[in-house]
């Protein structure tokens, strides 16, 4: 079921036709503490690309770029990040939302993943 949703979603971006598309530069640090203390932050440096189709109930983004890894307490590594996203209308004022994002590492096996799923209602 999931699946089936996840491949129509992604059918669905490809095949919409865009009415705004275009470039942009992001720059987010996202730092983590642990009882207080800070522990490390990462801060990505994306370019990306972002577009709708043509009734704007369908938008999406994808970006990338060098990610610089900051962990207390050791040298900062340069490491390369990416996001890739997209919502779609399901209601007047309720959005379906996901993104996959990822992170290379210093090995092969460290090369991490991740991904979120959500719904957004607007008020």
């Amino acid at each position: 079921m999931l699946k089936t949703l996840y491949s129509a979603a992604a059918l669905t971006l490809i095949a919409a036709p865009a009415t705004f598309a275009g470039p942009y530069i992001n720059a987010e640090t996202n730092a983590n503490w642990t009882d207080k203390k800070y522990t490390n932050a990462t801060t990505d440096v994306h370019i990306g690309y972002a577009g709708a189709n043509d009734t704007g109930k369908v938008s999406y983004y994808v970006q990338g770029g060098p990610a610089f890894v900051a962990v207390k307490d050791a040298d900062t590594e340069t490491r390369f990040s990416g996001k890739a996203g997209g919502s779609i209308a399901i209601a007047e004022a309720t959005d379906v939302y996901g993104e996959f994002s990822f992170l290379t590492g210093e090995e092969e096996e460290d090369f991490a993943t991740g991904g979120k799923l959500g719904i957004k209602y607007s008020f």
